[in-house]
Order: C-alpha cells, then sequence, then structure tokens
C-alpha cells in the first residue's frame, strides 16, 4: 500500500487532521505504553512547529512533531499506528520528517529525547547520544542530536 505524506504548520490543521492525530498519540503513548501522561502539552499549536503525518487509505498510520527553537530543532512524538507496524513507516516517516527540518531550516541542529531502545534507530539517522539515560514518565529515555552535514 502507497501512503500520502504531509507537512503541516499548526495552521494547517484541521479538527479531524488534530483528533486522528491526538487519538493516535492517546492509543499508542498512554494506552499501549501504559504511561499517563499529559500528551496534550502546550505545544502543538505554537510558533511555526510542525506536523509530519502519514495516511494509507484515508488512516492516519505515522506521525512526528517538529518543535522550533531558537537554536535548535525537535522531533518528537514519533509514533507509527500499531496496525501500521512492521511495513517500515518508521524509516519513512523520519526521512519526511529531516526532510522537513532541512527544507524549513537548513543547517540548524535537531535534538529529540528518544526511548532508551530506540537509540539504535535514530542513530541510523545521524542522531548520537548527548545525555546520558535518564528516566521520563517512568520510561528510561535518552537526548539525542543530529547536526546536518551542511552545519558542521
Amino acid at each position: 500500500m502507497n501512503e500520502t505524506w504531509y507537512d503541516w504548520h499548526h495552521h494547517e490543521l484541521t479538527v479531524q487532521r488534530l483528533y486522528d492525530i491526538l487519538a493516535l498519540r492517546n492509543a499508542v503513548f498512554i494506552v499501549e505504553q501504559t504511561c499517563p501522561y499529559q500528551d496534550i502539552d502546550g505545544q502543538d499549536l505554537l510558533d511555526d512547529n510542525r506536523h509530519v503525518a502519514g495516511y494509507i487509505a484515508g488512516e492516519l498510520v505515522a506521525y512526528a512533531r517538529i518543535l522550533t527553537g531558537k537554536d535548535t530543532l525537535s522531533i518528537g512524538r514519533v509514533i507509527v499506528s500499531p496496525r501500521a507496524r512492521g511495513m517500515n513507516l518508521g524509516n519513512r516517516l523520519m526521512e519526511q520528517a529531516l526532510a522537513a527540518c532541512a527544507s524549513r531550516w537548513p543547517g540548524r541542529k535537531i535534538h529529540l529525547s528518544a526511548q532508551a531502545h530506540l537509540q539504535k534507530f535514530y542513530g541510523r539517522f545521524g542522531f548520537r547520544a548527548v545525555t546520558e539515560l535518564y528516566e521520563e514518565d517512568g520510561i528510561p529515555h535518552i537526548g539525542m542530536e543530529n547536526v546536518p552535514s551542511s552545519a558542521r
């Protein structure tokens, strides 16, 4: 199946798009991972923050959020729907998110707070650990950074 990718500024989020995003994040990060936390954190609709979304047959199957800071970007809420796992969507999602960063903010440093077991996955995209392991919402995480080659 072919997926369709979108890179939306938060002003482009319709009620349905935002609902799809929040429903997927809730289903995986809160319910599946049994991690009660405040997902709606006030960041989704700020500044130039972006939302990268992949759909198959009208269903949101992959999502990541890009937060824009003064000097760095942050990719977070990286998620693939349980029904779409095993389709290599995680890789394509990261490719889409990194392409969005490169086209809109070339050369900017990109940060992410990775669940520790995904460190090797993010390493394939040029991210390296920049912190020790720490616990966030009861889950081990590690801070990672990717400095685009054009900024090195």
